[in-house]
């Protein structure tokens, strides 16, 4: 049986996996160039144009990760960081916590989550990349590797290459450690000054790291160095 697996169309990636993993691989993949009700971040609606941008699920046995949640996530976000990176031979950075940037846009989300099936504890790793779709005329911070680069990628090759890449590198042992330097070595917007809305109020600061624990460390020009989690602040760049 293959492990990567293609639907036509798709509610949501993450949730038509689960019912594919009945007999509890080690691994399976799922994708799709047509979602319908995606989900990313807390609940956040995503939803893609057809044959325009990736949808596309990993699933993998937790007891296969030798690392905590946190290092898992900054690991998943560096993966696919360095493939778009590779393929574009452009600069990508990681908007805390796994958003993509591609030249101040952003081209990618993930959501990680964990999942039972049959008592086998799975990672369900969902990743959208946006990469022909070309209106974001109601979304102004978002755009897809065609429009921020000019680069038409064949969209089923690159998700065959982008499976492949990303199944190689995932199973690699490589300490936290090293996972959180070169995280924060790609972290968008490190040492700049920015703009962000903290308790309804916007102030400058600057993002100093992002830490082992999953929290952003930020320079306020008001309330100065303070870490911070995920929905605490908005960054307005």
């Amino acid at each position: 049986m293959t492990d990567l697996i293609y639907k036509s169309e798709v509610t949501s990636t993450n949730e038509e996996i689960l019912d594919l993993l009945i007999n509890t691989p080690e691994h399976l993949a799922l994708y799709s160039f047509n979602q319908t009700k995606g989900r990313g971040q807390y609940g956040n609606v995503w939803n893609i144009q057809i044959d325009k941008n990736l949808a596309y699920t990993f699933a993998i046995k937790t007891k296969n990760i030798n690392l905590d949640d946190v290092s898992f996530n900054y690991r998943t976000a560096l993966i696919t960081r360095d493939f778009i990176a590779k393929m574009t031979k452009s600069a990508v950075n990681i908007k805390w916590p796994n958003d993509l940037i591609l030249n101040q846009k952003k081209i990618c989300g993930i959501l990680i989550e964990k999942k039972k099936v049959d008592h086998e504890s799975y990672f369900i790793i969902g990743i959208g990349i946006n990469i022909l779709q070309e209106n974001y005329d109601n979304l102004p911070k978002a755009g897809s590797i065609l429009t921020t680069t000019g680069q038409a990628f064949d969209i089923k090759n690159f998700a065959e290459a982008f499976h492949y890449y990303f199944k190689s590198e995932i199973s690699k042992t490589i300490y936290d450690v090293e996972i959180l330097n070169n995280f924060n070595s790609h972290l968008f917007r490190k040492n700049e000054i920015s703009v962000f809305v903290k308790d309804d109020i916007r102030q400058n600061g600057i993002i100093k790291h992002a830490d082992a624990d999953g929290y952003l460390w930020i320079d306020f020009e008001k309330d100065g160095l303070q870490r911070v989690f995920h929905k605490q602040v908005e960054l307005l760049y």
